[in-house]
């Protein structure tokens, strides 16, 4: 099943998207993420409309959004770093967030606006020390696209930590929608890429990840507790604009195309 949210006149509103690729705006506001009344409400669906005739919203407001640096190794190598003993963490705010097709904006005195198209994975059960890898798999609710925009003048020129670089409003585009876990034979097959002005510059795969999708959920659960609608960003494959030779900053009126096999893609303008 795929989980979206659309914006309306009365506010945000729940939705499905049908397998003609159609949105079903299901009846009331839109609720706190929960995977199962998501699905029973599925049922109550109101009829079905063209998916270009509403505004998308990101397909969930999480808790958190736990990201992972360095989760390719190819990226790591295009950046000069070793490939991490173990999974680098840092936080992106909630108050990233933007939908699909919404704008990225630069910041003030930001000089290198970069891209990183991600797996996103979003938490559907409480988890606290889970015991193994495959616990881990019972917590997940599904997938979603991320592009975890960065400034790297922020986080690798300025010092200290790199969530300077990390939090800028817009940097997080999610959805457009959220594909249930039961879905995904396989999370660490998933083909991925982005494009900027139509310039193909990312086109991996998860299967290229270093840490997988059961070892991370399992590994963060050991330091935080993750809670439904938390999402873990999984990490970006080689190609981001500081890896380019030379580098390659996005600049107002850029349009980035970013993808994931059955996650849809997104359509952002920067300004």
């Amino acid at each position: 099943m795929r989980l979206l949210r659309i914006h309306t006149d009365d506010g945000l509103r729940d939705a499905v998207l049908t397998d003609d690729g159609r949105v079903a705006t299901l009846p009331g506001a839109a609720e706190p993420f929960d995977p199962v009344r998501w699905r029973a409400r599925a049922s109550e669906a109101e009829a079905a409309v063209d998916f270009d005739s509403v505004r998308i919203a990101p397909p969930l407001s999480p808790g958190k959004i736990v990201c992972v640096g360095l989760n390719y190794a190819d990226h790591a190598a295009e950046g000069g770093q070793q490939a991490p003993a173990e999974p680098i963490l840092f936080l992106k705010a909630p108050d990233t967030v933007v939908g699909a097709y919404d704008d990225v904006v630069i910041p003030r005195g930001g000089e290198k606006t970069d891209w990183e198209v991600e797996l996103g994975v979003v938490i559907g059960r409480t988890a606290a020390y889970l015991a193994d890898e495959a616990e881990a798999h019972e917590h997940i609710a599904g997938y979603v696209l991320v592009n975890d925009v960065s400034e790297r003048h922020f986080q690798l020129e300025r010092g200290g930590q790199w969530d300077k670089g990390k939090n800028a409003a817009t940097f997080c585009p999610l959805g457009p929608w959220i594909l249930t876990a039961d879905e995904v034979p396989d999370p660490q097959a998933i083909k991925l890429g982005l494009d900027v002005n139509g310039a193909v510059l990312q086109d991996s795969s998860t299967a290229e990840m270093i840490f997988g999708v059961a070892h991370l959920v399992h590994y963060i659960s050991q330091f935080m507790t993750l809670y439904p609608g938390d999402v873990i960003s999984t990490g970006t494959p080689a190609g981001v604009g500081a890896g380019q030779k030379p580098p390659r900053y996005l600049r107002a009126g850029d349009v980035m195309r970013s993808w994931a096999e059955g996650l849809g893609e997104q359509v952002c303008r920067v300004r």
